[in-house]
């Protein structure tokens, strides 16, 4: 069993915020699948199943997104090598996509909240939202919805963000990094 989780906030305010490009892409890899819903209230978040496979969207809030990935992964008996978790990185340019295992957070306070539950040796899907000029405006960038610009180009990110999720399910990492990451979003035009 293998558990990819996409990171986020609930509620309508927060639905296109560059924070929740993880729940985004789950969004994207559902579209697809023939997935049952096994959203449980102790699951703290929506899960959904297809094949050996969970789907979840962590309904906590960010900062306490460990909490959801913890309980699913306790309840299905999941290693964190057998994790991936899709989020948000404002160290890469819009567009970009690194995936690595283990790692800091980078002040990150939903990675923060699932490193200090299982551990930091899971699996990161990292796209790429850019950085703001200043450091007092990380909060409000993260919490803003993506600019007219990227918005053209967002449906083609998350596509290609969850071709490397349904890769990473039978693809070794160090093949997955080379084959899959992209320092920039110009692939995107």
């Amino acid at each position: 069993m293998k558990l990819i989780v996409g990171l986020g906030n609930p509620g309508p305010a927060y639905q296109n915020n560059r924070h929740n490009i993880g729940f985004l892409t789950i969004d994207k890899l559902l579209q697809n699948l023939s997935a049952t819903n096994q959203t449980n209230k102790k699951f703290l978040g929506e899960l959904y199943k297809s094949g050996d496979i969970l789907f979840l969207k962590p309904t906590t809030f960010m900062n306490l997104s460990g909490k959801s990935v913890q309980a699913v992964a306790s309840f299905y008996k999941i290693k964190p090598e057998d994790i991936l978790v899709i989020h948000d990185e404002i160290d890469l340019p819009f567009g970009a996509v690194r995936v690595k295992k283990g790692g800091g957070h980078g002040g990150h306070n939903g990675l923060k909240s699932i490193d200090s539950l299982i551990t930091k040796e899971y699996n990161r899907l990292r796209l790429g939202v850019g950085k703001p000029e200043r450091k007092e405006m990380v909060v409000s960038h993260v919490l803003s919805d993506f600019n007219a610009q990227e918005q053209k180009v967002i449906d083609t990110f998350l596509e290609y963000g969850a071709d490397v999720a349904k890769a990473w399910l039978d693809t070794p990492l160090e093949e997955l990094k080379s084959k899959y990451s992209k320092k920039d979003g110009s692939y995107l035009s």
